[in-house]
């Protein structure tokens, strides 16, 4: 089983916060193809990383599915779909082998 984490941004590059429609169609796509989801939007986290000499960050939401197998060419079509509505150089999605127990 595995625990798929997708990291999205609160806002585009110029600051402006996108529509909760946005994370509304996220939920519903996910929920539909993986039957469930798991969505952290109330209490965004905050990235922070090094690019080019400064500190940049971003607010985020981050959305969970399970899956037993990965489709590894479906999340590479998702992830460059969600990088497309989301106006992002990189969306990080992310799958953590996890034990059921």
């Amino acid at each position: 089983m595995h625990l798929i984490q997708i990291l999205l941004p609160l806002a585009d590059n110029a600051g402006r916060r996108f529509d909760g429609a946005a994370y509304g169609r996220v939920r519903s796509e996910l929920a539909e193809r993986f039957g469930g989801i798991t969505s952290f939007t109330r209490a965004p986290a905050e990235g922070v990383w090094k690019e080019g000499g400064h500190t940049a960050h971003d607010d985020i939401v981050v959305f969970e599915v399970m899956a037993r197998e990965i489709d590894h060419p479906w999340w590479e079509r998702y992830r460059a779909d969600l990088e497309r509505r989301f106006d992002q150089e990189a969306i990080v999605i992310r799958a953590i082998r996890v034990e059921m127990i």
